[in-house]
């Protein structure tokens, strides 16, 4: 076990610079694409900190990297700053008051995702430079990861070619190493263009596009009990074809999110599923277009850097919190169920019987935590580089993903401490690295390992362009 409290000093040095970041992008709330005030940001940043800086990373404008230090091997620490729609929130309520009627929200934590990345890049950059250690750091900013897949087009243009590992972390309520899979999965929408008509004096003239939106979500259901149990398959109406009843719709258009543990098994439940529009279009008698916008892998361990990673973490011990930290965290529990409890608990391996407000100790490293279930476009960076990532101890117990209580905590000072903590883990992964090539050798003979006859590319984004405007 190694214990590094310099590489710690030089995150608590540089902690309430990425704190202000953090902060910042958490009040310019963005979605997939359009993060442009939380880019511009994180480039201002880069730069204040010296970084060398590149913009449009693969053609995407709200996509950067900054890069300090010279020779030797490179490392990657990736961050995200995209948010997620109707999910306004108050900070620091311990109930649900919007601040802006169905806007935007971190509710996925990206803020502090991004910010720690990059607190520790800087601190890593400050060990290189003190410690006159050849090898360079890289921060790679990258948006839309909620749908967006920005990063999965990053690394199909060679954005990360020369890296020899990479490093990140999520945000969650318990801070721990991330060493589960998660689900490949693909974003598609599925348009249905018919004709128009008085739906009362000729409604035998109009074929109806939204008619063949409700079949295809019938006939997906029915699919449903016949595709593994590992398979997850949702969708939400992007187009309902208007608002007049009286009127047959000519066009109509749903998008379907399609997810399995296997990046060619999804892409064979994606055949299915649009089997099933096409079967929806012929009874309908309507035309349907099925256009992919993004795709991704499912994540690929690296046992070398996981138990780097663990060691690194369990040298630190868990992130300490205070009275206060644990008086806003218990009030916001009265927020939610027992059930989201539960399943904060569950997916760590934890004794469900477990009430603390905060994390206040490690998950056991023998703890039988839960696969992932959702699925993130690290894994395409994860099939393309040895990565490593863990789960930061930002939130109150319990708190569910992609919700208000999550924007609440969002600039809580339990979340800025969960932040850093993570940020000392990743640094110190990254400094043993930069200080032992053997740990990097070990941990690219492990990829090519797993690696080894799978699909050197995601067949689904193959030849299209990021969907800037989704």
């Amino acid at each position: 076990m190694q214990n590094h409290p310099e590489i710690w000093s030089l995150v608590d040095r540089n902690t309430p610079d990425l704190v202000a970041l953090a902060d910042r992008v958490w009040e310019t709330p963005e979605t997939c694409y359009k993060e442009v005030k939380s880019a511009a940001s994180h480039r201002e940043e880069l730069e204040r900190q010296g970084f060398r800086v590149t913009e449009n990373v693969a053609g995407i404008p709200t996509a950067l990297m900054g890069e300090a230090g010279s020779g030797g091997p490179v490392i990657a620490i990736l961050g995200e700053y995209d948010a997620l729609p109707g999910l306004s929130q108050q900070a620091g309520a311990a109930e649900h008051i919007p601040l802006v009627a169905g806007g935007n929200g971190h509710g996925c934590g990206h803020n502090l995702l991004g910010a720690g990345a990059m607190l520790a890049a800087v601190a890593l950059r400050d060990w290189l430079r003190d410690s006159s250690t050849p090898g360079r750091v890289r921060y790679y900013g990258c948006p839309a990861e909620e749908g967006g897949a920005a990063k999965a087009f990053m690394v199909r243009d060679g954005a990360f070619d020369d890296v020899d590992i990479a490093i990140s972390w999520h945000p969650d309520c318990f801070a721990d190493v991330m060493a589960a899979s998660s689900l490949a999965n693909a974003r598609v929408d599925f348009r249905f263009k018919g004709r128009a008509a008085h739906a009362a004096s000729s409604p035998h003239l109009g074929r109806s596009a939204l008619d063949a939106v409700e079949l295809m979500n019938v006939g997906v259901n029915y699919l449903r009990e016949h595709v593994p149990t590992d398979a997850r398959i949702h969708y939400a109406m992007i187009d309902s074809g208007g608002i007049a009843p009286n009127v047959v719709q000519a066009n109509a258009m749903v998008r379907y999110s399609v997810r399995m543990p296997e990046l060619a098994d999804m892409v064979q439940l994606v055949e299915r599923v649009r089997k099933v529009a096409e079967g929806a279009a012929l009874m309908t008698e309507t035309q349907m277009e099925m256009t992919v916008l993004s795709a991704v892998y499912g994540l690929l361990p690296n046992a070398p850097l996981e138990q780097v990673m663990r060691e690194e973490l369990e040298a630190l011990g868990a992130p300490e919190f205070d009275d206060a930290d644990r008086k806003y965290a218990a009030a916001l529990r009265k927020s939610y169920g027992p059930e989201e409890l539960r399943h904060s608990l569950v997916q760590f391996g934890l004794d469900t019987a477990l009430d603390t407000p905060l994390q206040d100790r490690l998950v056991p490293p023998d703890a039988r935590r839960l696969g992932l279930s959702g699925s993130t476009d690290v894994g395409d960076v994860s099939w393309a580089v040895p990565t490593v990532q863990m789960w930061g101890g930002n939130y109150a117990v319990g708190t569910p993903f992609h919700s208000w209580q999550m924007v609440a905590q969002g600039k809580s000072p339990h979340a800025h401490k969960g932040m850093a903590h993570a940020a000392k883990v990743m640094a110190a992964v990254g400094r043993r690295a930069f200080s032992d090539p053997a740990l990097i050798l070990r941990a690219k003979e492990d990829h090519a390992r797993r690696t080894a006859g799978a699909p050197r590319s995601n067949p689904l984004i193959a030849g299209i362009a990021p969907p800037l405007g989704m």
